[in-house]
């Protein structure tokens, strides 16, 4: 009865009741930062998380007891969800308690119905920073507009110091101020110096805890004195007779400041010199007297040649012409004519005229013969004109010509017998170029990279300059684009072109060098191809190779520039050009591809594509990452340092990026070299600035070697960026009273393209220095590489210049002849081991050996040559 009624009031019940729905996993909403104990202060870790039913702490693997919590919640009002907070209080006793290699760290764990969700470790270290500095500025004094460079390295603390500089206690702003430029390890840069840059300069250090000061660090910017120009040379010093002149100048171009050093040579210039003396005037004789003239007067003269006046003589006193009545008064208008002719016969000097028809037709005569002299000329020469334009008459159909510029002249002949005379047209580019000297070798180079003894960029691509005594002759050996040069423009056109299309087809065949080479044989079980020190590599799976088959394969990489490809615009090469082969091997699997590249790896970056070198000496692209498709016939996995391709096509491959903004990167290795042995005054150091991959760094090493060269300092990477900036060289406090730099101005540039493009291999710039005696022996300087505007890398230089024991050894036995042989061998002391062996074959005499390893110093090594000559 109950379990009818049971029924009746529930009715039909259903299987499955509704219910709430599952409950979320916890998140949080804050998680525990680090932090840092400071003194004696503890810290709070904080953390807060929904919906959450239980919120701890866990420190160092060991949950933190429930009393050291502090515990709130509260419902959310969007969510409706509970959220809890807790936070715990870390003291420096409890830090300074954990030993182990990890730092004290604490994780925050909330719960729900769902499960639990740990938050990240926040790390609790206990703050300090040390009050020694590393390394503090120097000062220093410096010409000016060269560029400065002050190191400071901070002392060590927790949390890393941040660094600041102080001009004359003035915070230094980099952004305000465009001439000084703060390095990624603190150092301070100022490009140009300036006088207004003598100052006091301190290296600051701050963190949490502390604020430290480095000892103040004085440059001063000096000048030196130069010349003014030269003034005018003065008159000469004596009126008659021997003299001088002089012209001076002044030590005001710019004036010395700041202890600068004073014009050399000297203020005044003196020359000798010699004035003729003054020589006045002397009257000759008077003449006789002229016959009565009609106006009764008879007239004499007299000239001012006795002796002539000179250099400023005085003119002779007195007339010229002197008259009187010849009839003694007779004569009726002699009186008259006597008043009139000597009122009107004085001139302005008081000389007298002489009035007479006589003299008037003389002066006519003179001006009729000019006047016919002259047409007789122009008659002449209109002769002449014609006779010699008689032959041709000229065309000129452009206009262009009559400006100097190289356009076609149509010249027509009106004779046919001088038709031979322009058959062959002629050579209007014989005069384009001419060897102007060393003065006119390169361009604008006040402001570029100066020229050492060694070559700044070395090679420099088809930058030929040869001078042959003969201009028209060709020189013996002459290369194939020097010819050209000398025949037609299309003549060279055409050699060019079929130079280009050889070029072009020219197969990549694998090179036998083992040192940027691997070859194997290979079957169904597969196996590793790696060219050694290179990062280049080729995997063959198991089972890649078709069964019964087997190849003989090989990985090489190619380092002529022919086997490059030619790039554009912003293109870059960042890999190397690698072949793998056999060419039309067929695999049942993929095979993988491995190889070094130079790129900071940034999709917003880069446009980075992969290039095959096809059939028809083509380079096309196989793939571009991010923009593959179905159709892509192989993958391309980009590594930061490594890229790994899977394909099935065996060929030639390299990886070409193109910059999509000023942010593109690409990473530089730069190494140092110098000689193993220096037995000159001159000592060259050589930076090289290569592509970040084994391969490059490999093939310097290698050809320094056979240089006899070492590596000063370990290569150091530098980030360069499409920001069209040079890259900039400079070197820094050399000691100047042993070493003296031969470099004409304060620093060397490597221009941007030369890097960016990699048309040229090995780029590097050679700094030359000179010590002033032999004795120096050893070389402590700084060399700075930085990009213009961007990064860059500060190397110590540590050179012992001290003869090598095994030169010494060799000298004992032979002198100083052609050291440098064994400079070049790996192991100079083996090489000359072989040459006492050679020469004292037939008696063994190692009494002499001894002595000269006594003499080095090789006390251990004299001992068991002491045994065996007591055998």
């Amino acid at each position: 009865m109950l379990v009818g009624q049971e029924d009746d009031i529930f009715g039909d019940l259903p299987e499955f009741f509704p219910s709430d729905p599952p409950e979320p996993l916890p998140h949080f909403l804050i998680e525990p930062r680090d932090a840092y104990i400071v003194k004696n202060k503890p810290v709070n870790l904080y953390c807060k998380a929904t919906p959450a039913t239980q919120i701890y702490f866990k420190c160092n693997s060991e949950w933190v007891h429930q009393k050291e919590h502090t515990t709130g919640e509260h419902v959310d009002d969007t969510s409706g969800l509970i959220v809890r907070e807790v936070s715990i209080e870390i003291s420096r006793q409890q830090v300074e308690e954990l030993f182990g290699p990890e730092d004290y760290w604490c994780q925050c764990v909330a719960w729900s119905s769902a499960g639990t969700t740990k938050s990240h470790k926040s790390y609790v270290r206990i703050a300090y920073l040390r009050k020694t500095f590393e390394q503090e500025p120097l000062g220093k004094e410096v010409l000016i507009d060269q560029e400065v460079l002050l190191q400071c390295r901070p002392p060590e603390g927790i949390p890393l110091a941040e660094v600041e500089w102080l001009k004359n206690d003035e915070v230094i702003d980099p952004i305000q101020d465009r001439n000084f430029y703060l390095t990624i390890d603190h150092n301070l840069i100022i490009k140009q110096a300036r006088l207004s840059d003598t100052a006091n300069y301190t290296c600051v250090a701050k963190n949490i805890v502390a604020r430290r000061r480095s000892t103040t660090a004085t440059v001063i910017v000096y000048v030196n004195g130069g010349w003014s120009v030269w003034t005018e040379w003065s008159l000469c010093n004596s009126r008659c007779g021997r003299g001088y002149q002089k012209r001076t100048r002044t030590c005001t171009n710019p004036a010395p400041l700041n202890g600068g050093a004073f014009c050399e040579g000297q203020s005044v210039q003196k020359i000798a010199c010699t004035t003729l003396c003054p020589v006045d005037g002397g009257w000759t004789e008077w003449s006789k007297w002229s016959p009565c003239g009609t106006e009764c007067m008879h007239w004499r003269r007299r000239e001012c040649i006795a002796p002539a006046p000179k250099t400023g003589g005085k003119d002779c006193p007195g007339p010229v012409l002197d008259s009187k009545n010849c009839t003694d008064g007779l004569c009726m208008q002699s009186l008259f004519y006597q008043i009139s002719t000597e009122q009107k016969g004085r001139t302005d000097f008081g000389y007298s005229s002489a009035p007479g028809s006589d003299d008037v037709a003389l002066y006519v005569a003179v001006v009729v013969a000019v006047i016919v002299c002259l047409a007789i000329l122009l008659v002449v020469v209109m002769f002449v004109y014609r006779k010699n334009h008689r032959d041709f008459s000229s065309d000129i159909r452009d206009s262009a010509a009559l400006n100097g510029g190289f356009q076609p002249v149509n010249i027509k002949t009106t004779r046919q017998d001088n038709s031979h005379l322009l058959a062959v047209q002629p050579d209007l580019t014989a005069a384009a170029a001419m060897y102007r000297g060393p003065m006119y070798a390169l361009h604008d180079i006040s402001d570029k990279i100066p020229m050492t003894n060694s070559p700044l960029l070395d090679p420099l691509p088809n930058l030929k300059i040869k001078v042959y005594n003969n201009s028209c002759g060709v020189p013996p050996q002459a290369e194939a684009g020097d010819l050209a040069a000398k025949l037609s423009p299309q003549l060279t056109e055409s050699l060019l072109d079929n130079q280009a299309q050889n070029a072009e087809h020219q197969s990549p065949v694998p090179q036998k060098d083992p040192s940027c080479s691997a070859f194997g044989s290979f079957n169904i079980l597969g196996g590793h191809l790696i060219v050694p020190n290179s990062g280049i590599s080729l995997l063959v799976p198991a089972g890649a190779i078709p069964p019964g088959r087997a190849y003989e394969m090989y990985v090489t990489v190619h380092r002529k520039d022919n086997m490059r490809p030619s790039l554009e615009g912003s293109q870059t090469l960042l890999s190397p050009v690698v072949s793998c082969g056999p060419a039309g091997a067929l695999f049942t699997r993929p095979v993988v591809l491995s190889m070094h590249h130079c790129a900071e790896p940034n999709s917003e970056n880069w446009l980075i594509q992969l290039k095959n070198l096809s059939s028809q000496g083509n380079w096309e692209d196989v793939v571009v990452l991010g923009s593959e498709t179905l159709t892509t016939p192989c993958y391309v996995q980009l590594d930061p340092q490594t890229c790994h391709m899977v394909t099935e096509q065996l060929g030639t491959y390299c990886l070409v990026g193109q910059s999509i903004n000023k942010s593109a990167t690409r990473r530089l290795k730069l190494a140092i070299f110098a000689p193993v042995v220096c037995n000159s005054l001159e000592y060259s150091i050589r930076v090289y600035c290569l592509d970040d991959t084994q391969d490059t760094l490999k093939e310097v090493i290698q050809l320094e070697r056979q240089l006899g060269g070492q590596l000063m300092d370990e290569p150091k990477t530098l980030l360069f960026k499409d920001s069209t900036h040079n890259l900039r060289l400079s070197i820094h406090d050399i000691p100047h009273s042993l070493w003296r730099s031969k470099l004409l101005t304060k620093y060397q540039e490597i221009p941007f393209y030369h890097i960016w493009n990699g048309c040229q291999r090995n780029l590097h710039c050679t700094f030359t220095l000179e010590r002033f005696s032999l004795v120096t022996s050893e070389l402590v300087c700084k060399l700075c590489v930085r990009q213009v505007e961007g990064e860059g890398q500060i190397f110590q230089i540590q050179s012992s210049l001290s003869e090598v024991k095994t030169v010494n050894l060799y000298q004992t036995w032979t002198g100083d002849h052609y050291l440098n042989y064994f400079a070049t061998k790996s192991s100079p002391t083996g090489v000359i081991l072989d040459l006492w062996e050679a020469q004292n074959f037939s008696d063994g005499n190692l009494s002499s050996l001894a002595a000269a390893l006594e003499e080095m110093g090789r006390h251990e090594t004299v001992v068991s040559l002491a045994s065996e000559i007591k055998r």
